[in-house]
């Protein structure tokens, strides 16, 4: 048996640093992941493509842990970072996209998430541990953004 919890997740923000820096930052994943908190392992799986391996968290008796794998292409004329999953690495599967537009005194930020977890955990457990999950992904997110606020010179 297994449950699967989706999760979307939208954020924009300003920030300090100029849109050049901040791209450099965000299309180098190794970098950009180094500022996601609960990163146990990020694994180069080559063309683009990388395997996130979470930390374990516990719940209760269950312990969790989120691996998945995404490809990454990144425009720097369009100042986009994408992200599309790669099936079968993994429980879950997340996509999503920077878009990074300069401003005069800014760099403006977008960014889209969105993930289907699957975990192995009979049916009636969803209503439980669905919000868990949700807010565990909002939570991790925040503080990322926060971390790369922090990076880029604070929010403008």
């Amino acid at each position: 048996m297994a449950i699967t919890v989706s999760v979307e997740l939208g954020y924009k923000f300003a920030v300090n640093a100029p849109a050049k820096e901040v791209f450099k930052v965000l299309a180098d994943v190794p970098t950009s992941a180094s500022f996601y908190p609960k990163v146990n392992k990020l694994v180069d799986l080559g063309g683009g493509a990388y395997r996130w391996e979470m930390e374990k968290i516990g719940l209760a008796q269950v312990n969790l842990q989120t691996v998945y794998a995404s490809r990454y292409v990144s425009d720097k004329s369009r100042g986009t970072v994408l992200w599309t999953p790669i099936t079968g690495e993994g429980n879950a599967l997340v996509a999503g996209n920077w878009k990074i537009t300069e401003k005069k005194k800014s760099t403006q930020l977008a960014l889209h998430v969105e993930g289907d977890l699957t975990l192995p955990l009979p049916a009636l457990m969803k209503v439980i541990i669905a919000p868990v999950v949700e807010a565990e992904f909002e939570k991790l997110t925040e503080q990322y953004i926060n971390n790369l606020i922090q990076r880029f010179g604070g929010e403008a």
